[in-house]
């Protein structure tokens, strides 16, 4: 139903006629919640919606590769940062910076009143994963840098070309609602999105939807089957002395990483299946004639559900303290990171399903086809190719007694709201994640296409959200009965734990001088992939 200010009504919209008195009654020009409007109305907006959209392939196509050439690590995302929020204040969005006193973090509003939906994605990439897009076999751009080997490029350019379009209709239409998007700093090393929620930043958002990049257009609800995580470092502290000549004058902090990894690993042995816990030493000292003064480990302690993550930690405490007195040094820890095992809600779930069999998956080219069954080709995967049929939206068969697998802080988010994660189709299937490889689609019409798509599936259910109620209460309903009614969410960072915002300074700081050299340059250039004169697809010659 359109709303006037005259409260001229047409007869086709006689069924919502107790919401128009309702409206009239209380002298409201425009509501302040959902606006009811046609099915018939719904559905020749939503075709409008895909149009705008296909119409925004150019900017998109500019958006994914620009944030692709930036190639930022966590919390370092400066350059990605400073570009999508300038697009957004030339649309009319509110822009915050520095949320949760993370200086690459922010948000966007734009609009009023109920609903709040928020909007995410995360930003930052993967080290030592740089790689020439459109190439099927390993070619950095630069050897040893960054690069978006988990296609962290791609989710937000979706998030503003579908609110962008979206936006419009509204405007035109006098749709109420608040559009907030966010950014996920940092996921890598699951750092900010457990600060977002404690600051308040979701108090009074109604859902979000957060966007992740895939190999397939999907959805889902339940128990996703991934691990909770808490991200902590141990530093140790000791003596310096001459490692040759006096010895028995030093105290070795890197005795004590050692002691401590020793611990854990035969702790192993004694710990649930589903768990998983790794750790790297990013300082075992300085040089091997000299006793280590200082050294440090850092752990990932992942568990399926709060409990045992919190007892993965505290055991991690207590043998980092006996490692500490068996080497008569000092212990100090840190929380890097932190995320809950995920939920998601199955209402959102659904009501995105329907807008995604609407869409379909992008139309692949033979050259595509040809640079996915290249890399599957190298990387020893089966040569499937792309993705050609959408899955199915099913109920989740996971129990917490399951193996588990990684873990994302979109899960905080998703305890505190009701929220749902769209997959889009812009990577190759059977390629191993977090590597060179699957940054070769990223900035290629496969990520292209895939975005387009993902932002006309999101875009439609974003307007489901905001013209149909129903929509919501019944995703707060399931929210409060379902997954809420015997699990409460605890954080797993305190009150005065702060963003880890100095991590990944020094690699960014090494790698940054040479990549500027290679940042893309669409006032010059049609694509990246032109820019960096690559033909496509480039593929090893039998």
């Amino acid at each position: 139903m359109k709303t006037t200010k005259s409260f001229s009504f047409q007869r086709n919209v006689m069924s919502y006629g107790v919401v128009c008195m309702f409206m009239l009654f209380t002298a409201v020009a425009l509501p302040t919640h959902a606006q009811i409007i046609s099915p018939a109305k719904l559905d020749g907006l939503k075709t409008e919606l895909m149009k705008e959209i296909d119409k925004q392939q150019k900017s998109t196509q500019e958006m994914v590769d620009m944030v692709f050439s930036f190639a930022e690590l966590g919390f370092q995302e400066v350059e990605t940062s400073k570009y999508l929020t300038d697009i957004l204040k030339k649309n009319g969005f509110a822009v915050e910076m520095g949320i949760s006193g993370v200086p690459t973090a922010w948000t966007a509003k734009w609009g009023s009143g109920k609903p709040v939906i928020a909007i995410g994605s995360d930003i930052d990439c993967i080290p030592k994963a740089s790689q020439k897009p459109g190439v099927a076999y390993h070619d950095p751009i630069i050897e040893g840098a960054p690069g978006h080997g988990e296609g962290h490029n791609a989710g937000e350019p979706l998030n503003l070309t579908a609110v962008l379009a979206l936006k419009k209709i509204m405007e035109r239409e006098k749709i109420p609602g608040t559009i907030i998007l966010w950014p996920g700093v940092a996921e890598e090393q699951l750092g900010t999105k457990a600060y977002y929620v404690r600051d308040g930043y979701f108090k009074d958002v109604d859902a979000c939807i957060f966007t992740h990049v895939g190999n397939n257009m999907g959805t889902s609800y339940g128990d996703g089957g991934g691990n909770g995580v808490v991200s902590v470092k141990f530093d140790f502290e000791g003596e310096a002395a001459h490692a040759a000549g006096a010895p028995w004058k030093g105290r070795s902090a890197l005795d004590a990483v050692e002691l401590m990894n020793v611990g854990w690993n035969f702790h192993r042995e004694h710990m649930e299946t589903t768990q998983r816990s790794h750790y790297v030493i990013p300082d075992g000292g300085d040089q091997p004639n000299v006793v280590p003064s200082k050294a440090s480990v850092w752990y990932y302690f992942r568990e399926r559900s709060y409990p045992k993550i919190m007892k993965m930690y505290n055991d991690g405490i207590k043998m980092a303290e006996a490692a500490a007195k068996m080497t008569d040094t000092k212990m100090t820890y840190q929380i890097l990171g932190s995320a809950w095992p995920g939920h998601f809600n199955q209402p959102m779930a659904e009501a995105m399903q329907e807008n995604i069999k609407a869409v379909g998956l992008p139309v692949w080219t033979a050259d595509d086809q040809t640079l996915a069954r290249a890399i599957q080709k190298e990387l020893k995967s089966p040569e499937e190719g792309l993705s050609s049929t959408i899955s199915a939206l099913a109920a989740p068969a996971i129990s917490t007694s399951a193996g588990g697998g990684g873990s994302d802080d979109i899960a905080d988010i998703s305890w505190n709201v009701p929220t749902i994660v769209l997959r889009f189709p812009s990577n190759i299937p059977g390629l191993p994640g977090h590597h060179w490889a699957n940054a070769i689609a990223m900035a290629t019409p496969i990520a292209h296409k895939g975005v387009t798509a993902g932002a006309k599936a999101e875009a439609m259910t974003l307007l489901d959200m905001f013209t149909n109620p129903e929509v919501l209460k019944s995703a707060k309903t399931y929210f409060t009965d379902v997954q809420t009614k015997d699990t409460k969410y605890v954080p797993l960072i305190s009150k005065t734990d702060k963003p880890a915002i100095h991590l990944n300074k020094k690699i960014m700081d090494e790698f940054r001088p040479e990549m500027k050299k290679f940042y893309y340059n669409p006032a010059k250039y049609k694509t990246y992939m032109e820019q960096l004169g690559i033909k496509y697809p480039t593929v090893k010659k039998n």
